[in-house]
């Protein structure tokens, strides 16, 4: 199992010292936001895609992907009824891949949920038929770039598309491609009924990346959220990706955050059968 954490954490830090803090600090993986880098994506230049991978790689960190993919842009959406809309928003994924590539990742997390709401109006099945449609249009290209791209169930508080893991898997069962895949976040999960053990259980042969924090919007360690069930469960499903810390929450400083919840995680890793 192998920890990363998100950067946006690190709010007004220069890249050289997020990387640096991040493997000082044990974790050997970092997630970035886009929007921490540039407006939209396309506003980071090849070469300096280059020299941000150089400055991990000298720091010992591993750039694993992208996420919040679509926070803080204009026109674009999963589900708009606007089919040139959602061709612009399977174009940008493209562009998202390209840039992942570039710094050295392999994964994207899409979330982004005021991105992929419902309009009033629009039923279940029809989101459904839209977002397949989005997402169809770039899996090819991610391909071409190594890149997976894996869809985040989120709580029903956030969006009102795709809130439990149930869902989530569904629709990856109907996109049916190598390049689309099933994400899982310990706080979305716990807005659910089912235990978060179990529904790793259930759906942890379709995911591939895993976001560690807790329902109270903090880091793991920081709530009532046990990690030693939820780590059990993964060993359970012989899951092999990252376990990346996001955090909503900033308050306690990104020092405390960072550190604490990787010692928490190895804490709980250590408890782990």
């Amino acid at each position: 199992m192998r920890f990363a954490i998100c950067n946006e954490l690190f709010e007004n830090w220069d890249f050289a010292r997020q990387c640096a803090f991040a493997a000082e600090t044990g974790y050997t993986g970092l997630e970035l936001a886009p929007f921490t880098l540039a407006p939209r994506i396309t506003d980071v230049t090849p070469d300096a895609r280059r020299a941000l991978r150089r400055q991990a790689e000298d720091a010992g960190i591993e750039i694993i992907g992208l996420h919040w993919l679509l926070a803080k842009t204009e026109g674009l959406h999963l589900t708009s009824s606007d089919q040139a809309v959602r061709g612009a928003t399977t174009a940008y994924l493209i562009e998202l891949a390209r840039a992942c590539h570039d710094l050295g990742g392999h994964l994207m997390v899409f979330g982004s949920p005021a991105q992929r709401n419902l309009a009033e109006g629009v039923s279940r099945e029809e989101g459904h038929a839209r977002a397949e449609e989005t997402f169809r249009g770039c899996l090819d290209a991610l391909a071409d770039f190594g890149v997976t791209l894996c869809l985040e169930p989120l709580t029903p508080n956030e969006t009102n598309f795709v809130t439990t893991a149930a869902e989530g898997a569904e629709l990856v069962r109907r996109i049916d491609h190598p390049q689309f895949r099933l994400h899982l976040d310990a706080k979305a999960m716990s807005s659910e009924t089912t235990p978060i053990a179990d529904l790793i259980r259930r759906f942890g042969s379709l995911t591939s990346h895993f976001h560690a924090n807790d329902a109270n919007l903090l880091g793991p360690g920081f709530g009532d959220l046990d990690f030693v069930p939820i780590f059990q469960a993964l060993e359970d499903v012989d899951y092999k990706g990252w376990v990346s810390v996001e955090v909503f929450d900033y308050r306690p400083g990104p020092e405390r955050i960072a550190e604490e919840s990787i010692a928490y995680m190895k804490h709980c890793l250590a408890q782990v059968t």
